[in-house]
């Protein structure tokens, strides 16, 4: 009986606290709640706003910002630690490109022998074409002929009718090579008539022993031969006089026309006006080249209608396998995988960015991830009215061009590609004194990026800036011989201790050029996994051009820096 009475105390006891603990935990509630309110999130301040738009943007909630009320992926607006400089090279003061000609190099007076001509139809868009004329001036060398200026090719995908003289400097390109190659406009008329000459074609990587032996004896018998196609016509690997020469071909005597470089210069001149620094990119992700890679971006059974119907345009293309493509780094980054390469090496949104780039698939909702990166996104259409760009717009070559020279020009260069404009200013930056060029570790990103959603930022910068080591345009980089030559002229960079051993090069100064050029500048290359341009669909039964095994490996259409309506596909580009 006594222990029914403690119990039933107790019991009352509890009873009467019961209001005063409901109380406290209704004031406990109302306190949290207010503070919820009025005290802002860590997502919003300032050091470290998660970009809420990708939410917006990403139906399938992709992991850049989750649905869930604690995002463990939230991209800072700042750029971070960085464990190098994120402008310059710092050991690029130790190189300089040094492309002289050596006393023991003949005059082209001594060699250019009579009745000699070659003439070359280049092929391609303008960086493709340019491989080519380059390659052409060497040829003629080895071949101890006449050059006649280049034709450039006017009937492939970029339907461009300009002439040589229209795109490049034609008098500055025959007289600077006057002591290496004999250049004329055009073939002489033998007695009294036009030259018909005779048109061959060489394999792809050609020697010298091969243009002695194939080509030589056609040239001794006609006197003046074309060789069709020209692009990547001529091997990687030369004697190192034949390479110096390449070298003061592509960087010093192929320059644009006046037009171009007063265009150009003003597009550079309002960047700067804008930014102490900028990056320029060079975005290749157009429809008809997606279709080409067989890559797969997520975009459902509607972008594979899309793609698989233009992808059909290439009779010869094998159906590819989108992941194995992906995962051995052969799909150009999208441009949200840009942004945040970019954001994890440093690079905050108040950086500017220059993006050269034609119709991007997917438009604006594509563009959107990468311009909430980097708020201060410009085209060469922003940066200039449409009077001025009027006398470049209708030729594709000359709108790219002007994406060239502002990409040379920038600090920093960035590519989600390995193109021919992408290896073109890898190589010629390089030369200038290794402006830092950022090339993606596309095979160790893919990983990545598909695992962005499961880590924290700080996790997944870290990983980026590991696998972009030796992808950053520092010296030395790319081993001497590996790569295109035009990407990684390695015969022609030289350090400071080689250079005083070597001061008596000759009277043809070509080193240390790096304010020489009206539209030089420099910066440094990435070894990556080879190029990625398109072909067209081979109408002429011909099966010397490109082979889709050569899409990453110097055969690719090169971007022709227009937005137009897409060209008809009616022939091979190149291989």
């Amino acid at each position: 009986m006594a222990h029914h009475r403690r119990r039933h105390s107790c019991h009352n006891r509890v009873r009467s606290v019961l209001p005063l603990i409901s109380a406290i935990s209704g004031f406990l509630l109302i306190l949290f709640g207010l503070i919820s309110v009025l005290i802002p999130s860590p997502i919003d301040s300032d050091d470290s706003r998660d970009l809420r738009r990708y939410s917006l943007l990403d139906d399938e909630n992709d992991g850049v910002v989750g649905a869930s009320a604690k995002p463990v992926f939230v991209v800072p607006r700042v750029g971070g630690r960085s464990d190098q400089d994120i402008w310059i090279s710092t050991r690029s003061k130790h190189f300089y490109g040094c492309s002289n000609a050596s006393k023991s190099f003949p005059h082209a007076n001594a060699v250019t022998m009579p009745n000699r001509y070659l003439l070359i139809a280049t092929s391609g868009g303008l960086n493709q074409q340019r491989t080519g004329i380059t390659d052409a001036v060497v040829a003629a060398r080895i071949l101890n002929a006449t050059l006649v200026v280049p034709k450039l090719d006017q009937k492939s995908f970029w339907r461009d009718a300009s002439e040589f003289s229209e795109i490049f400097d034609v008098e500055w390109f025959i007289s600077s090579l006057s002591n290496d190659v004999k250049i004329i406009k055009a073939l002489p008329k033998r007695q009294g008539k036009t030259w018909t000459t005779h048109s061959m074609r060489v394999p792809r990587k050609c020697s010298e022993r091969c243009y002695q032996n194939r080509v030589l004896p056609v040239l001794l018998k006609r006197h003046a031969i074309q060789l069709t196609k020209f692009d990547y016509r001529l091997a990687n690997k030369l004697d190192t006089q034949l390479q110096k020469l390449r070298c003061r071909v592509n960087f010093h005597t192929l320059k644009f026309t006046s037009p171009i470089l007063d265009m150009g210069k003003k597009l550079v001149h309002r960047m700067r006006m804008r930014s102490k620094h900028y990056i320029a990119l060079h975005l290749r992700f157009e429809p008809d080249m997606l279709a080409f890679s067989g890559c797969y971006y997520g975009g459902g059974d509607k972008e594979k209608k899309d793609l698989g119907a233009i992808r059909r345009r290439w009779k010869t293309l094998h159906i590819r396998n989108p992941d194995k493509e992906r995962r051995h780094g052969k799909c150009p980054l999208t441009p949200k995988e840009v942004g945040l390469m970019l954001r994890a090496l440093g690079y905050g949104s108040d950086v500017h960015i220059y993006v050269a780039s034609g119709e991007v698939y997917g438009g604006e909702e594509t563009l959107a991830p990468l311009r909430s990166l980097f708020p201060h996104f410009y085209t060469k259409d922003t940066l200039a009215s449409k009077e001025e760009l009027e006398p470049f717009a209708t030729y594709s070559s000359r709108m790219a061009a002007l994406d060239f020279t502002v990409c040379d020009e920038s600090d920093v260069f960035v590519t989600n590609n390995n193109g021919n404009m992408a290896r073109i200013l890898a190589g010629r930056r390089r030369y200038f004194g290794h402006k830092r060029t950022i090339r993606p570790n596309a095979k160790k990103l893919y990983r990545l990026f598909l695992d962005e959603g499961n880590q924290t930022w700080e996790a997944f910068a870290s990983k980026v800036r590991t696998y972009q080591r030796g992808f950053m345009g520092e010296p030395k980089e790319v081993r001497p011989g590996r790569g295109e030559f035009h990407e990684n002229p390695h015969t022609c960079i030289c350090e400071d201790s080689d250079a005083r051993a070597k001061k008596d090069l000759g009277p043809r100064k070509f080193g240390k050029w790096i304010n020489a050029t009206e539209n030089a500048v420099p910066i440094d290359d990435q070894n990556v996994d080879d190029e990625l341009e398109l072909p067209e669909p081979d109408n002429d039964g011909d099966q010397d051009g490109l082979e889709e095994n050569d899409l990453f490996n110097g055969t690719v259409l090169d971007y022709d820096g227009i937005n137009s309506e897409e060209p008809e596909l009616d022939e091979i580009l190149s291989d």
